[in-house]
């Protein structure tokens, strides 16, 4: 008796925290379905391919995401199709003709420069090679989603997201909100 209780619990648990939504695919929200309070911002777990947004109140909702390189490193220098790690900010927002919407990031920062420097001197990157730029947050090719179920890592250092999901995301988050991105 003890074991079916616990059991059924446990099924409870899960299926409180792993619904579907009315489209079949996995919801990965609050399940309280509560509006967001006060300042948000974003943290992008690499290892997980994830993009999780926070309020005041902590978690709001979790979204699948996938990079530009196989390698999940730290962007190293311009053309490494690697996505940067650190303390970001929104920059700008705005509609793009391939990839939905685009939520561009302050990407290279002080701290970026330091870093690649830092490469340079010990011979870690080439003496000519550049640190780049047009880091974003941004969706994928219109019809083009599975390449997010299927984790195909194809920007060139960017931060794709499901057509729904970045248009959900470009709604809620202001320019200027924070992005923190992690290995």
């Amino acid at each position: 008796m003890r074991k079916k209780k616990l059991l059924l619990l446990s099924l409870l648990a899960v299926s409180l925290f792993a619904f579907r939504d009315t489209n079949g695919r996995l919801a990965r929200k609050n399940i309280f379905n509560r509006h967001l309070d006060g300042d948000v911002n974003i943290v992008i777990v690499k290892s997980d391919y994830e993009l999780k947004l926070y309020d005041k109140d902590g978690w709001y909702a979790t979204y699948p995401v996938v990079f530009g390189s196989k390698s999940l490193d730290d962007k190293m220098m311009e053309g490494d199709r690697k996505t940067p790690e650190g303390v970001y900010h929104i920059a700008a927002k705005k509609p793009h003709e391939k990839w939905n919407k685009m939520m561009m990031i302050d990407f290279p920062t002080a701290n970026d420069y330091e870093k690649f420097n830092e490469r340079r001197v010990k011979g870690l990157i080439p003496k000519n090679a550049k640190i780049g730029g047009g880091i974003a947050i941004h969706g994928t090719w219109p019809h083009d989603d599975h390449v997010v179920d299927l984790y195909q890592n194809w920007t060139n250092g960017c931060i794709a997201l499901k057509n729904e999901d970045v248009d959900e995301l470009y709604d809620i988050v202001p320019v200027g909100t924070q992005v923190t991105i992690v290995k």
